[in-house]
């Protein structure tokens, strides 16, 4: 069968685009404040993937809601299975949007809103991807299922439940990344440190937040900070930021010194793409006399962890050769008078070192500083061969659709549920040359690129299950 794939998918732009409305409107952040029976993650997400499935029911697929965490469409039959594997919840919006981040806008050939690029947008590219086989009556020769978690930014809960109560995919794919395609992910690790909560009289550190999620650089910081030199606080505050690249500002309340850090919403997989609110905050504190405990805090962010994205001032850097740098993220910090201070760091670790390894470095410095840690999650490096079917026909199908040439598979920090297959691998559907808004305010994604990737998608899942 000969099928145009670039002219098809023109053809579904429209219910394409009202489809991603629909589930854009959806706050699918999880929310475990909230969680119920019906809703185990909040309600945001268990909605945002009944909608996803009611678009596979609408269009004739079969469907199964798995919990109310994880589900899935499916077309053809078989004893291989071959899958994509999206996820319909969201990061927090955050922030500095230009937008509502909950109502899809479409300007200047782009839609903006929270999950057109992470990872509705991707995702729903897919389906339709799978659609257009359907609607031109193509018969694979195996199952093939759209998964879609609820928790992927977070602790992977729904997808991870589909693997206990359902069989391994044979292969596929996870249409949340870049292309070309990714065949190795690094290593993903996190770590909890935590400090007591003594203070000082000169300098007293009453709270100190930053950080919406351990996979988001933090865009702001805020603290309260008591001293009886006022003034002279507040004109460090100024200088600093005349000399720093972040802004902020800073008043005074009935409970002390309010004072505000703006940097950089970032994804974690590469924390120079970010700047870092919270990690500038210490830096500034860090030039007063503060005491205990929340010195500690404070020196322990500013001298060893900020503005050092490759960890070598804890000793934990490490380089390999295919898969690349090590990475560490600062994602939370947090310091209160009662519970004392907390650090989250996520490390993406490459081949050659291991989560122990930077588990011993980190323990070492922070024991200098009061802090203990602990590793609170780890998953290991993946890596699929460069040789493997599955990356040289998905490969060639880029190529063929894009009109590049000698294109090679890529290694990044990110993590996707392709991790949990052993032959399965990233796939789009950020094109090369598009700026890269994930986990980021005003994320957007061009609709040309969209439909572009529900091409490349619909016939890489041609070629990969009828030939």
């Amino acid at each position: 069968m000969t099928i145009n794939w670039q002219e098809e998918a023109k053809k579904y732009r429209d219910d394409y685009l009202k489809d991603l409305k629909e589930l854009i409107s959806i706050p699918s952040v999880r929310d475990d404040e909230h969680a119920t029976d019906e809703y185990p993650l909040g309600e945001g997400p268990t909605k945002a993937l009944l909608k996803f499935l009611s678009f596979g029911k609408r269009d004739g697929f079969v469907t199964k809601n798995l919990d109310n965490i994880v589900g899935y469409i499916e077309y053809g039959s078989g004893d291989q299975t071959m899958a994509m594997q999206s996820h319909a919840d969201v990061m927090p919006a955050g922030d500095g949007w230009q937008t509502d981040p909950f109502t899809m806008t479409e300007k200047d050939g782009n839609v903006y809103g929270r999950g057109t690029s992470d990872d509705k947008g991707p995702g729903l590219a897919a389906y339709y991807g799978l659609r257009i086989l359907k609607d031109h009556g193509v018969t694979p020769k195996m199952k093939i299922r759209l998964i879609i978690g609820t928790d992927e930014e977070s602790q992977w809960t729904g997808m991870k439940h589909y693997f206990d109560v359902e069989p391994e995919p044979t292969f596929g794919f996870s249409p949340d990344a870049e292309f070309p395609l990714i065949n190795g992910e690094k290593g993903n690790s996190t770590y909890e440190t935590t400090f007591g909560h003594t203070n000082g009289d000169a300098y007293t550190l009453k709270n100190f937040n930053s950080g919406l999620r351990l996979n988001m650089v933090p865009g702001n910081a805020t603290a309260m900070v008591e001293t009886d030199d006022n003034e002279g606080f507040v004109d460090a505050f100024t200088d600093f930021l005349d000399k720093n690249a972040v802004s902020g500002d800073i008043k005074a309340t009935p409970n002390g010194i309010a004072v505000h850090v703006i940097g950089k919403q970032a994804h974690a997989m590469e924390p120079k793409n970010g700047v870092n609110a919270g990690t500038y905050m210490a830096k500034f504190l860090s030039q007063f006399n503060f005491e205990g405990a929340a010195k500690n805090f404070i020196r322990f962010i500013a001298d060893k962890l900020h503005d050092d994205s490759r960890a070598t001032k804890i000793g934990a850097a490490h380089v390999d050769d295919v898969m690349g740098d090590l990475t560490m993220n600062v994602g939370i910090m947090t310091f209160n008078e009662k519970d004392g201070g907390l650090v989250n760091t996520n490390f993406r670790y490459p081949k050659g070192t291991s989560d122990q390894e930077i588990l011993d470095r980190l323990q070492t410095v922070a024991e200098k500083f009061g802090g203990t840690v602990k590793e609170t999650e780890n998953m290991g490096p993946h890596y699929v061969d460069p040789d493997d079917p599955i990356v040289k026909t998905l490969l060639h199908v880029y190529e063929a659709q894009t009109g590049t040439k000698d294109v090679q598979p890529e290694v990044v920090g990110g993590g996707t549920y392709a991790r949990l297959m052993k032959r399965g691998v990233a796939f789009g559907a950020l094109f090369p040359g598009t700026e890269d808004t994930m986990h980021q305010a005003n994320e957007f994604q061009p609709i040309n690129d969209l439909i572009k990737a529900m091409a490349i998608y619909g016939r890489s899942i041609y070629e990969l299950t009828t030939k």
